[in-house]
């Protein structure tokens, strides 16, 4: 892999203090030609999934070589992991409390190193804090991968072993039902799910199922009467419920790990 010099930033550390812009000043002090591109801060607090989630589906229109530093880290300080990762010509560094799995199930031939510290005498990293390993472990570690100056394979050990995911994966339970939940919500209210464009391939008129709603399938927001619900596929090829010109999640009293399922109409 050829190092882009381009990092992604995804974390839930919001934009109140200075804990972003801090791990930022340490990339930029070690790797001045970085080029640092905030995917997204918003997170919900200490919720993986939405994290990899969102991850797993943005890194592709970034260009090769690029390394992603993702941190949701309600276990920072203690003996959780953190993994190195590189498949499809891409970098990721989270901690191994299940954020990669939407991307390591997605692709089995990733080749996956438990950081250890000890190899990374050369990078002269200070004694991490207990509670911000972002500045102190990550970030250096991120620019020094995305300054092509460390390789992900001397940055630990190889392993084949993660942790799994927080939330089950869309489900098929026959050939007419596809059961899924709620992942992340939108600053629009609508509703985004696990369950991918493909799973309804096999579904006549597929229909969703919701708080008590049944929901045709639309092409479009425009495509519905305002206050209306319906369900599409979003830009990111996945069920998406949302409500016409009005918030789903508010109108449906619908959170993350709401369960959702897809049938053929009857």
């Amino acid at each position: 892999m050829q190092p882009s010099g381009v990092i992604t930033f995804t974390t839930d550390f919001g934009h109140k203090g200075p804990f972003a812009g801090v791990m930022k000043g340490v990339i930029l002090s070690r790797f001045p030609g970085a080029r640092i591109v905030d995917l997204g801060h918003e997170i919900p607090a200490h919720w993986p999934p939405e994290a990899g989630f969102w991850l797993s589906r943005a890194y592709q229109y970034f260009p090769p070589g690029t390394v992603h530093l993702a941190i949701v880290d309600p276990g920072v300080g203690t003996e959780r992991r953190i993994i190195v990762v590189e498949t499809d010509n891409h970098v990721f560094l989270a901690p191994d409390n299940g954020l990669l799995e939407p991307l390591l199930t997605a692709n089995d031939d990733a080749k996956i190193y438990a950081l250890d510290l000890d190899r990374l005498g050369g990078l002269k990293l200070d004694t991490p804090s207990l509670t911000f390993h972002g500045r102190d472990v990550f970030a250096p570690v991120a620019a020094e991968i995305a300054a092509g100056r460390l390789l992900p394979e001397n940055t630990g050990s190889r392993t084949s072993d993660w942790a799994p995911g927080w939330i089950d994966p869309p489900e098929l339970s026959d050939p007419a039902r596809i059961s899924g939940v709620i992942v992340t919500i939108d600053s629009f209210g609508n509703l985004i799910s696990n369950i991918d464009e493909s799973m309804l391939a096999s579904l006549s008129q597929p229909v969703a199922h919701i708080a008590g709603h049944v929901l045709p399938l639309k092409p479009t927001y425009g495509r519905a009467t305002p206050g209306d619900y319906l369900a599409l596929i979003n830009s990111f090829g996945v069920l998406e419920i949302a409500r016409a010109e009005g918030s789903a999640s508010e109108g449906l009293g619908a959170e993350r790990g709401a369960p959702v399922v897809v049938t053929a109409s009857t």
